[in-house]
């Protein structure tokens, strides 16, 4: 890697629901930005993740409508990476074909159905970090850490302790 290359780590996390467990710091630590993708479960929980980095969040189909902090959606851009953040309930039942059809961005990171999800489709992504609150489904909570570098995304998903 050259002495001017940028690199910049992103946090993915959503479906806290209320809940930020505290190993959360831990699998984020060092993130220059943290990416919610909704169902945030409230204000105490982008203040803890603010702790750790900037926070940028989108409503999820259980956050209140019309909430300050809550986009519907996020378009964000870093290192030339394009980003879209939205919960993907807007689609109904959201799958990586779904979601590539409706946006246009290189990474599309989203939430609600509680999976992890990494799926790369050409030179594009689509990202579900899993749910980082409660423990549903019997699925293991997690975060995804996103490292964006020279303008490309390489995205891992992180186990939270259940």
């Amino acid at each position: 890697m050259s002495a001017g290359a940028s690199v910049h780590v992103v946090g993915l996390i959503s479906d806290t629901h209320g809940l930020l467990r505290p190993d959360v710091h831990t699998a984020l630590v060092g993130v220059d930005v943290i990416l919610h993708a909704g169902d945030v479960g409230g204000d105490e929980i982008l203040d803890e993740l603010a702790l750790i980095a900037p926070v940028h969040a989108v409503s999820g189909n259980t956050d209140p409508p019309g909430h300050p902090r809550l986009a519907a959606a996020i378009v964000i851009e870093i290192g030339g990476v394009r980003i879209h953040v939205s919960h993907g309930h807007e689609t109904g039942a959201p799958t990586p074909a779904k979601l590539i059809a409706r946006y246009d961005a290189d990474v599309i990171v989203y939430g609600h159905t509680h999976r992890q999800l990494v799926v790369r489709a050409g030179d594009r992504w689509v990202v579900n970090p899993g749910a980082a609150g409660p423990r549903r489904f019997d699925l293991v909570p997690t975060v995804a850490r996103m490292t964006i570098r020279d303008g490309a995304a390489e995205i891992v998903i992180v186990d939270l302790a259940a």
